[in-house]
């Protein structure tokens, strides 16, 4: 009987752990799909935000910094809007400064265990080190913030025709253009739901629908926007049935979205190709300069190093606009 109650025992305290991984699965699941199903404008405002602070939230508007060269003040732009594409609450300082600290933390890192193993590093082989561990981790952000904005900006593409064909279904049951959008905000997850919303607040504001959708095709980046926006706005102007515009729109939107998988699936080996011919040069320039920083510090004062610096980047430059034209395609 003792040699059957030991495995009896056994068989049910794995039985038991099975229920509660199960249990504990199960509800972490389903509290994801709940988050999915709704969109972060309609969180936040199950949370108790008012309409104005969801809607500064999620433009993230911020006071622009105090920068009088126009140029400067360009690009700061720039990386806001392309922050903004990715989803990122951040500012472009507060992105720089992120880069800096990785930076910082890679090269101390390698500092220490240079030291720790007894090779220490006169003063130029700890700068090229420094400039090393800058171009890592700024390759890093790049390539994650890149990631991040195309990621989102197929999810939105993807989404777009759903969304237009909420909205026809909408206009045929008779409901204005403005409910029809407002329906998307309530049934459609994000990307798209918290774009459509943010769309509702601003003609809530004072906004007319046409900017209202300028605003939502310049926010987002996405040339499927600028074709809806472009859409009603010359249905505004000239008159027609939208229904069947918007309708003609999301068939080709998706036809367009096909075609672009079908090339993408086709040229995934030359991409692959160009981005590690890329990036592989800057990868071992960086890890060289961090790890073996006296190769570069000891031919740093050679006459010819800086002009063969020279142009092996202008060659480089080439390289990299010679594979981006023969690895991406227009459609």
């Amino acid at each position: 009987m003792e040699q059957l109650t030991l495995p009896i025992v056994f068989v049910l305290a794995f039985v038991a752990v099975v229920l509660v991984v199960q249990s504990v699965a199960g509800t972490v699941m389903a509290e994801r799909a709940r988050t999915r199903r709704v969109n972060r404008r309609l969180t936040l405002l199950e949370k108790g935000m008012d309409h104005k602070a969801v809607y500064d939230t999620l433009i993230r508007r911020r006071e622009a910094p105090q920068i009088q060269n126009a140029s400067l003040l360009n690009l700061y732009n720039r990386l806001t809007r392309v922050m903004s594409q990715a989803g990122l609450n951040m500012s472009p300082v507060m992105l720089l400064l992120i880069w800096v600290g990785a930076a910082a933390g890679v090269w101390l890192f390698v500092t220490f265990v240079m030291r720790t193993f007894g090779k220490g590093m006169p003063p130029v082989q700890l700068a090229i080190a420094l400039v090393g561990s800058l171009i890592l981790t700024g390759i890093s952000v790049l390539m994650a913030v890149n990631f991040m904005r195309a990621r989102r900006m197929r999810i939105l593409e993807e989404q777009l025709p759903l969304a237009l064909d909420i909205v026809v279904r909408s206009l045929r049951a008779g409901h204005p253009i403005v409910s029809a959008l407002q329906l998307v905000t309530s049934e459609m997850g994000d990307p798209i739901g918290s774009e459509f919303g943010l769309i509702i607040d601003e003609t809530t504001y004072g906004f007319e629908l046409r900017e209202a959708l300028t605003n939502f095709a310049r926010r987002t980046g996405s040339e499927d926007a600028h074709f809806f926006a472009v859409s009603v706005a010359i249905q505004a102007e000239t008159g027609g049935n939208l229904a069947e515009i918007l309708e003609n729109l999301s068939g080709v939107i998706r036809g367009r979205i096909t075609l672009g998988k079908r090339v993408k699936a086709l040229s995934s080996e030359g991409r692959m190709s160009a981005i590690v011919l890329s990036l592989l040069p800057l990868f071992l320039i960086g890890t060289l300069s961090l790890g073996q920083p006296q190769y570069y510090a000891e031919r740093w004062g050679d006459p010819i190093f800086w002009p063969v610096v020279g142009g092996v980047m202008l060659l480089y430059l080439l390289g990299l606009y010679m594979m981006h034209r023969i690895s991406n395609f227009k459609y």
